[in-house]
């Protein structure tokens, strides 16, 4: 798995890009196939005939701190260039600091207008969670929730399907060129760029975890570096 290149395009006609496997990917590639040996044999003993089911372990520091940030105006300028159809998703990304793949797996059903509470079921830790998110997010929510069926897509594409990896990375892409936005900006950059607000605005690290689906050992890691400095509404402030 190591030696195996990591596709960069992922074109099915034309020649294909390919990088070295980073660590951080490794990692992941490892914990799958962990979990599926320890599904069938408990780990061995190391130096035994058993030794190969010992288990595997993961490269430490392989997570590369993400440090390409986006500051309001760049995020602006974002969002007036990218394609009508797109916009609602990646104003979504603006606005809170969650996972690409969770924002495209809300539905209508996930915002509740009474409350401003928005569920987030679908994330990395697998576990639902509610959050209450501020009056310009929930009239931005609530604008989208209008009319539609509770399980139908919060954030629907034009033909009513919910957005994917392979559906946003496009007009995201030609934005960032017409935007003039750096290389390399991509959907998870928006929630980078709101989690950096969030911690420069003062919130405590393990609301920000909380909020993230992240640990705060993760956040303090990856952010603990940043100046902090009171802010009542931290949350309100990442509204564009």
């Amino acid at each position: 798995m190591e030696e195996k290149p990591a596709l960069v395009t992922r074109r099915k006609k034309g020649p294909q890009v390919t990088r070295d496997r980073a660590p951080s990917s490794i990692n992941r590639d490892m914990a799958m196939l962990r979990a599926a040996l320890n599904t069938v044999l408990a780990p061995g003993a190391p130096d035994t005939e058993a030794a190969w089911q010992e288990a595997l372990k993961a490269i430490r520091n392989a997570d590369r701190q993400r440090t390409l940030y986006l500051d309001r105006d760049q995020r602006r300028a974002l969002l007036e260039k990218i394609d009508a159809e797109a916009e609602p998703f990646v104003r979504a990304l603006c606005l809170l600091p969650l996972r690409p793949g969770a924002v495209a797996g809300l539905t209508a059903g996930n915002f509740d207008k009474r409350t401003s509470e928005l569920t987030i079921g679908k994330d990395k830790s697998g576990k639902p969670r509610r959050i209450l998110v501020p009056a310009g997010a929930a009239k931005f929510f609530a604008a989208q929730a209008k009319g539609k069926l509770a399980h139908a897509p919060l954030l629907a594409r034009a033909n009513g399907k919910p957005w994917d990896k392979e559906t946003w990375k496009r007009p995201i892409a030609e934005a960032v060129v017409a935007a003039k936005l750096p290389t390399g900006t991509t959907a998870y950059t928006l929630r980078h760029s709101t989690i950096t607000d969030l911690v420069n605005g003062g919130l405590p690290l393990l609301a920000v975890a909380q909020i993230s689906d992240t640990s705060a050992e993760m956040i303090e890691r990856h952010y603990g570096h940043l100046s902090r400095h009171a802010a009542a509404e931290a949350l309100a402030g990442l509204a564009l």
